[in-house]
């Protein structure tokens, strides 16, 4: 067989961005993907209905516009267009109230009560004022001193608290609730340590770079990722599920975006067994129950300010989305859920039919979970939003179990590729100091099971293989909107990389 230089498996985001830095390398690279399409969560498909379409996990992207790796690459230069909705995100309350994150500090200070407002702004103010220096070390390794050291350090000193900690600076109900809803993404309970840092990292990039939506759908990224690749010379080859390592063809260096477990059935019995134990052991949170839905018109929502929020928090209270979040995390169904809601058809109209909209909702449940509560969604939308029910032309349910049969990286249908527990986000997926180099020579880990985790942001493939070219080929840096690699069919020693002997893995 050929020998190559890379060879990637699975083409989430993170792996199609592994890929682009081999290729702009100038590595001779093969992308290998078991499903019949590239993208993994960042796919958009017509879920419900002819012509609605609907992203099949990731919607929102504060982290894309956050992240290191596409702010080099230039997303808006490869074609994609984010577009910004009126408001980033909202949470309904009760009685036709709710409570919004506008764009600027400011403006959603002035809509708290009382003394909530000089509460946000103390809290929220300053972060947002180094929001950059906050996000590059946000979207880390976690193993090296930020550029910027200062700033990181003032965000750990709140972030590493609990969001109940951070609620209690706040004496009304719209204050807490704005926290918890944005705190709830962290799929804890909000008590425990960290909830309160991933809470406020997504509302600083609320105001500093907003929740957009990808017009089009969230595939629009995946196309620009593989778009360059094509214009490397490579294409995702689909439909090639990768059982062994020992399936492989020779290269020099394997970059795996799966599950921690799944690497370990792949080598077998070639990792140390410590190792192999820690991978199969990695511990995971609460799945998902995803609703897709497909409307007859706008979803009504009692309050006005939620018609203009790109994501809405439907949950009630601090107390009830606290609630709820403890009760999933004691393995149970939460019988009034959290609900993540996105409709990207406040600011996007090509996602359905002339006058139609879509809703993209999931609520968290125990993991493992094949249970359909799409009624208790939908009841928690309509108890905010009255007579919306009466708009569904179509609906899909894909339960925790389902959504694993989908994409084996969401172990029990944890689509955030482990627990977020401060222990596992920082030393995922196990305590090493180079998170992704495994002590399989020239095998390299980059799912969102390792630094920085999980979101639409590519890191976890950027840094994992620079790291691999470091350590196995020699070259430093790469820069991602420079020259493009040789021709394809020079060879690699005309490239002038370091040789070395490329990886077999016999069975």
């Amino acid at each position: 067989m050929k020998q190559l230089d890379a060879v990637v498996i699975g083409s989430g985001p993170n792996g199609l961005a592994a890929a682009v830095v081999l290729a702009r390398a100038g590595l001779e690279v093969r992308v290998l993907e078991a499903a019949g399409e590239p993208g993994g969560g960042c796919r958009t498909a017509e879920l419900t209905l002819p012509g609605f379409l609907h992203d099949v996990c990731s919607a929102a992207h504060p982290l894309a516009l956050a992240s290191p790796f596409f702010r080099a690459l230039t997303l808006e230069s490869l074609g994609v267009r984010l577009l910004q909705p009126p408001l980033p995100f909202a949470q309904p309350l009760d009685a036709g109230l709710a409570v919004a994150a506008f764009r600027s500090v400011e403006d959603t200070a002035a809509a708290l009560r009382g003394s909530d407002g000089a509460a946000y702004r103390r809290l929220v103010g300053p972060l947002v004022a180094t929001s950059e220096a906050i996000g590059d070390a946000a979207l880390s390794s976690f193993r090296e001193i930020p550029a910027s050291p200062l700033p990181a350090a003032r965000f750990a000193a709140v972030g590493l608290l609990p969001a109940r900690a951070l609620a209690a600076r706040f004496a009304h109900t719209e204050g807490r609730a704005l926290l918890a809803g944005v705190a709830a993404h962290a799929m804890r309970p909000l008590d425990r340590p960290l909830t309160g840092g991933i809470g406020l990292l997504l509302t600083t990039l609320a105001h500093s770079v907003g929740w957009p939506v990808v017009a089009g759908g969230s595939a629009g990224i995946v196309t620009a990722l593989t778009t360059v690749l094509e214009q490397e010379g490579i294409v995702v080859e689909t439909g090639h599920r990768v059982a062994s390592l020992a399936d492989l063809p020779p290269a020099r260096v394997v970059l795996a975006d799966v599950a921690p477990p799944a690497l370990a059935a792949m080598a077998g019995d070639r990792l140390p067994t410590a190792y192999a134990r820690r991978l199969r052991r990695f511990r995971y949170g609460p799945g998902v129950c995803k609703v897709d839905w497909a409307l007859d018109g706008p979803v009504p929502w009692a309050a006005e300010v939620c018609r203009a929020a790109g994501t809405l928090h439907v949950g009630g209270t601090f107390e009830e989305v606290a609630a709820a979040e403890a009760t999933v995390a004691a393995g149970r169904h939460a019988e009034r859920p959290f609900v993540l809601a996105v409709q990207p058809g406040v600011v996007d109209p090509t996602r359905a039919p002339a006058g139609m909209h879509t809703l993209w909702t999931y609520c968290h449940v125990p993991a493992g979970s094949d249970l359909d509560v799409s009624w208790a969604v939908g009841a928690q939308i309509e108890r905010f939003a009255p007579g919306f029910l009466d708009l569904v032309l179509g609906r899909t349910v894909r339960t925790a179990c389902d959504m694993e049969r989908e994409n084996p990286n969401y172990v029990g249908g944890d689509i955030a590729g482990g627990r977020q527990d401060l222990r596992q986000t920082i030393l995922r997926p196990a305590a090493r100091w180079n998170p992704y180099r495994t002590p399989l020579p020239g095998v390299y880990l980059c799912s969102a099971s390792t630094p920085p985790g999980p979101g639409v942001h590519g890191r976890c493939g950027e840094l994992a293989a620079r790291s691999a070219l470091r350590h196995e080929l020699g070259i430093q840096d790469v820069t991602l909107n420079g020259p493009r690699r040789p021709p394809p069919g020079a060879r690699p020693a005309d490239r002038q990389h370091p040789g070395g002997a490329a990886l077999r893995f016999p069975r």
